[in-house]
């Protein structure tokens, strides 16, 4: 998704008329809980979705495909157009944000949904991409480039069930994650979003990720709904190709052959179907001159017929408009394409509107509207939520507890990369006598969580709850240890003969999609000069990155000690300190080859300053 919004729960009123299609309000027909065949429990899901489709109006049918912004949406329209979702956008909190602010917000919203003719409930969805991470107080787990380095399928699995577990305590029972993106050109400014740029690295802990979130059954009352996205290709634009605002390569054009994007980009689809995934979200690139969003071959052909996909196919944000200048058009395409659910996000009127009109002169099928309703019934249907439309808010005490907090931890130091270690100055010892911190960075729990954190931009500061890496370094070291901070590196007047261990943090501000397309990744002149000044009064200089992806050092890497690619860990920077004072070891791999200059860029080759797989284990 590509939008923030505001951040309140007050949706705008709206006089719009219902569309000619709208869903009946007949009564006649019995309501009762247990009274019809789709709402018996005992009956296998596709007579329940056989049984309800057939009591479908068109309007509620289409009502089924629209998937709109909890800001933007009428609170009557939900009942009465019968919408199949709502979603909060990065940012899109309630004005409590808080895990019962979120949870309070969400059943009022479905409890909407079920006044409704037929009381069909709603998917709510929300981007919880590293946690469930626009709720603050929920624990923030690192990027997935960080899990990438870390490459443990085990771990990721673990994450899983501890995110859908802080979902379902705030009713929410749809993320839109994992991307399951190999990106190939570390300035799209989603290179943090994917894994690795090795197709198989993305496959293995993308789909134990899936399994980690979807659980043993979707029915599970702590499972929740995963997204693999986004379908396909999108980790391989090319540099200059985007037409999407100030954008440079994110939405642009995928110009490789399928031979590629068969052997690259397609095989974590097939494995993440085979592994159960119902719902995939399609990416906004194109491929072959054609927006992905209205491309039917793969959609429909590849991904439903040929891979064997029976969930739904849901579109990005708005993404469908950029199909074509006619709006009609677009949705005509896109539907016909085979997006089964459209994100309008806000213009939800217009869409339904539109696809009505496409449906009544035949240049939409009922066919292809029933094909896209039942997918979307039978999805609801498996996960439980006729029966339990809402979650589970009596675990809300979970949310952000020490428990999912040392499994973030421990993810922290697994996803640590060292890349250098001059005269094995790492890992340090607890017990020294003192330590110099410097840079802003070390103390910033926005910092060091990147985009998608609280807000879709992310931003600076105490944006959520956690520990800095400055905090965990405290509580690393011996309690006579002196631990000097300052984020200007500037330490005074020291007494001749000062023996001085520093370690200065730095790193990349916060951004996310096209806001992070950038031609150099670089790290920011002030955070160079930082670094520069300490390296001229430090005896031994370790310096810790902050970054979505690796940026350009070879200029200066050289002149510090001790390297340590940090990505961007979340909220649990001790993990950070655990590997730096060796209470756990140096364990990560680079999942990204890790270029020497821009010229190198997209591909390094061999030349690079360091390779894809490397990493010191502390003795290096």
């Amino acid at each position: 998704m590509s939008i923030t919004v505001a951040c309140s729960d007050e949706a705008p009123s709206t006089d719009a008329p219902l569309p000619t299609t709208a869903a009946s309000t007949d009564e006649s027909e019995p309501t009762a809980a247990g009274a019809l065949p789709y709402r018996d429990p005992a009956l296998a899901i596709h007579l329940r979705v056989e049984d309800l489709l057939e009591r479908m109006t068109l309007g509620e049918k289409i009502g089924q495909m629209t998937l709109v912004e909890k800001n933007s949406v009428a609170p009557s329209d939900i009942a009465r157009l019968g919408l199949g979702g709502l979603l909060s956008g990065g940012g899109g909190s309630p004005r409590d944000n808080s895990p019962t602010g979120w949870a309070t917000m969400v059943e009022e919203f479905q409890t909407a949904a079920l006044e409704s003719r037929l009381g069909i409930p709603l998917l709510y969805g929300v981007d919880a991409v590293h946690g469930h991470s626009n709720v603050v107080g929920a624990v923030i787990f690192p990027h997935n480039v960080g899990l990438g380095a870390a490459d443990n399928p085990e771990l990721m699995e673990r994450i899983g069930r501890v995110t859908a577990a802080e979902m379902v305590a705030t009713n929410i029972h749809w993320n839109f994650a994992p991307a399951v993106s190999v990106p190939r050109d570390i300035r799209w400014g989603r290179t943090y979003e994917g894994f690795a740029e090795d197709t198989d690295r993305v496959t293995r802990l993308a789909t134990a990720y899936l399994r980690g979130l979807q659980g043993d059954s979707l029915s599970d009352r702590t499972s929740v709904l995963a997204t693999p996205k986004h379908f396909v290709g999108d980790g391989g634009t090319s540099w200059g190709t985007s037409t999407t605002s100030d954008y440079r390569i994110d939405q642009g054009v995928t110009d490789i052959d399928e031979t590629e994007l068969r052997t690259v980009h397609l095989p974590p689809y097939a494995a993440a179907v085979d592994a159960g995934a119902r719902s995939v979200m399609v990416s906004y690139s194109s491929w072959g001159g054609e927006k992905m969003h209205a491309q039917s071959y793969l959609l429909t052909d590849v991904l439903k017929d040929e891979l064997g996909f029976t969930g739904f196919v849901v579109s990005d944000w708005e993404a469908i408009d950029q199909i074509d200048d006619d709006y009609g058009t677009s949705v005509v395409r896109s539907i016909n394409a085979g997006v089964d659910m459209n994100m309008v996000p806000r213009a939800y009127h217009d869409f339904i509107d539109e696809l009505t009109r496409a449906v009544e002169v035949g240049e939409v099928s009922i066919d292809r509207i029933d094909d896209a309703v039942r997918r979307i019934l039978r999805v609801k249907f498996e996960l439980g939520l006729f029966e339990n439309p809402y979650g589970e808010p009596e675990r809300i005490v979970d949310v952000g507890s020490d428990s999912h907090r040392l499994l973030a931890r421990e993810a922290v130091a697994q996803s640590q990369v060292l890349l250098r270690n001059q005269r094995s100055i790492l890992p340090l010892d607890p017990n020294i006598e003192a330590l110099y911190v410097a840079g802003a960075a070390a103390d910033d729990i926005g910092m060091q969580s990147g985009g998608w954190t609280i807000s879709w931009q992310g931003g600076l500061g105490e944006v959520t709850d956690g520990m800095t890496i400055l905090d965990g370094v405290r509580n690393a070291v011996h309690a006579n240890t002196s631990v000097l901070f300052d984020r200007n590196g500037r330490f005074g007047d020291l007494a001749p003969g000062t023996e001085m261990v520093c370690l200065a943090v730095v790193g990349e501000f916060p951004y996310a999609e096209g806001f992070g397309d950038v031609a150099e990744p670089r790290l920011p002149d002030s955070h160079l000069a930082l670094v520069e000044h300490m390296r001229g009064q430090c005896d031994d200089l370790i310096v810790v990155v902050l970054s979505g992806r690796p940026v350009l050092i070879s200029d200066h890497v050289e002149d510090w000690d001790a390297v340590v690619a940090a990505w961007l860990p979340g909220s649990e920077g001790d993990g950070v300190a655990d590997v730096l004072f060796g209470t756990e070891p140096f364990t990560g791999t680079l999942p990204y080859t890790w270029p020497r200059d821009a010229a190198q860029l997209p591909e390094p080759g061999d030349d690079a300053l360091f390779p894809y797989g490397f990493g010191l284990t502390g003795n290096g």
